[in-house]
């Protein structure tokens, strides 16, 4: 379950730095490639439309126009069942990065493909001038 593309992507240098530890842990190539076609700013510089990590995002199913509030945390913090979604699940990365108005694209474990408008940022740490989360 991996985004189709990476497309233009945005990360804080925070962000990138902290997803760039995880990929010790032998991580699929696909996460490494988000990293590396990112482009990263400063936390300080980072537009409020921007997908960070722990933001709250509202998006729009394309297929059942479901809506949904989830935000996009590290794995250790995941629970899915509150809304709050790995970074390394595919929907945590198809968001990651990515900016209000924009349609992330993920695959399934069974290979179907999932689709979702990205509506609104309810809420990014930056933009409350918290830089460290």
């Amino acid at each position: 379950m991996q985004p189709d593309t990476f497309g233009e992507r945005t990360l804080t240098d925070l962000d990138h730095a902290r997803l760039s530890k995880l990929l010790e842990r032998h991580l699929p190539p696909t996460f490494a490639d988000l990293l590396d076609c990112a482009e990263v700013t400063s936390s300080r510089a980072v537009p409020t439309d921007v997908v960070t990590m722990y933001s709250r995002v509202e998006i729009v199913d394309l297929h059942t126009h479901r809506r949904q509030t989830l935000t996009v945390c590290y794995p250790a913090d995941a629970l899915p069942a509150t809304g709050f979604i790995s970074v390394l699940s595919p929907v945590g990365m198809a968001l990651l990065g990515q900016r209000v108005g924009s349609v992330a694209q993920w695959l399934t474990p069974t290979g179907e493909r999932g689709a979702a408008s990205i509506a609104a940022i309810a809420f990014q740490p930056e933009a409350t001038g918290d830089y460290a989360r």
